[in-house]
């Protein structure tokens, strides 16, 4: 999904007349440099099914087309589209692969509110145009910059899904002709590029791993602390994690695939966030200082089209009790890819904080000679999550709103 640059040489207070085809017929308008596509669509030429959510390229609600890739509109100043096709969805009325979607949308009851449909079909009939046949996962990858605070994605998914089956059946295969870029692509002296037999492609959920060699200096883009306190000596409590195996079994969602060395990991963490669930595959380097009781584990990964890299700080440190030891943690990271429309910072910290007590739990369990309960080893349970996280708010709010006795 992309989003037009502003033309060089064009002020943000100036305006200019723009000319462009919409859905099928010629427009002009005067629009002002810093006015996005959305806008000029909805309030100057009332086409108001674009919706408008988020207005920073992250809900897809927006979705349109620009000579026929999927854009968005709220991230693309209108400037940039002179002279270009511009389709929204008033345009797909009597589009045969969008009527089909509508009906299949009603069938598998893929919408609610509706107020994310316009983009979501907008999107899903590019997936229609492209995918080879219904591939769940490349599904759910291609929407996932389309959100969807109603459904939950299942009949969305199934809707798309026998689309593309039914299509198929009757031999109508993918569009892979060559076509020209618009200003949505990467356009420069009337380039073209060809879109390639999608059958030649790797999955897109196929692991890809990270590079092995870690950069020695890392800047998270967001960082958060969290902590935890455990009825052990701070002495055994840091010796635990010189333990990479151990600490691993005690962690939801932990791979170890092999330890090239005593400072380095290779492996995985599953993860779940909104629509997608994916593993990230790559390498770890630990380090430990035994002076301070401190250490870092810095880690980078990827999964096909979404990466990260993140880094791990921790210090143990007496707790309240004798006999008992408090673990400050300091995460930074970095999330890129699909993954990161639904990896918000308080989102990010709220499903570290339940991982966190998750893991507390279970390296409790390790020291006190007890096994460590089967929820470490299949990964992060969205329901449980999910629930545990909208008792917290309601507990939350309900102590705010609660009068004082």
């Amino acid at each position: 999904m992309n989003a037009l640059p502003r033309p060089e040489g064009t002020a943000l207070g100036s305006s200019s007349m723009i000319t462009l085809t919409l859905n099928g017929r010629p427009v002009s308008a005067q629009a002002e440099a810093r006015t996005n596509l959305a806008d000029l669509v909805r309030d100057t030429l009332n086409l108001t099914g674009t919706h408008l959510g988020c207005e920073h390229g992250v809900c897809g609600a927006c979705t349109i087309l620009v000579d026929g890739e999927p854009a968005r509109a709220c991230l693309s100043y209108a400037a940039a589209c002179q002279g270009a096709d511009v389709v929204t969805i008033e345009g797909l009325d009597d589009d045969a692969v969008t009527t089909e979607l509508r009906a299949a949308f009603n069938r598998e009851h893929a919408l609610q509110c509706g107020f994310c449909t316009p983009g979501m079909l907008v999107s899903a009939r590019d997936l229609v145009l492209r995918l080879p046949e219904p591939d769940e996962t490349r599904i759910r990858l291609g929407l996932a910059g389309n959100l969807c605070r109603c459904t939950g994605y299942a009949g969305i998914v199934k809707a798309v899904a026998s689309v593309i089956a039914a299509r198929r059946a009757q031999g109508i295969g993918p569009i892979t002709a060559e076509r020209r870029l618009g200003p949505v692509g990467a356009r420069a002296g009337g380039a073209t590029a060809t879109a390639g037999p999608l059958a030649n492609v790797a999955p897109l959920a196929a692991p890809v791993a990270a590079p092995s060699i870690l950069a020695d200096t890392f800047t998270p883009a967001h960082s958060f602390e969290q902590g935890f306190e455990v009825p052990f000596p701070p002495a055994d409590v840091f010796a635990f994690f010189g333990k990479i195996e151990e600490v691993a079994a005690c962690l939801p969602g932990a791979i170890i695939d092999a330890m090239p060395a005593a400072d380095l990991v290779e492996g995985g963490m599953r993860v779940k966030l909104g629509p997608i669930g994916t593993t990230f595959r790559g390498t770890a380097r630990v380090s430990r200082d035994e002076a301070t009781s401190s250490g870092i584990i810095h880690g980078a990964g990827a999964d096909g089209r979404s990466r990260t890299e993140g880094e791990i700080r921790y210090r143990v440190l007496p707790g309240p009790t004798p006999g008992s030891a408090r673990v400050a943690l300091t995460v930074g990271y970095t999330l890129k890819g699909p993954l990161a429309q639904f990896g918000r910072p308080g989102l990010v910290r709220e499903v570290a904080g339940r991982l966190i007590a998750d893991f507390a739990a279970n390296l409790a369990a390790r020291l006190s000679g007890a096994p460590t309960p089967a929820a470490a080893g299949p990964g992060l349970n969205p329901l449980k999550l999910l629930a545990a996280l909208i008792s917290q708010r309601l507990g939350a709010l309900w102590r705010r709103i609660r009068p004082a006795s």
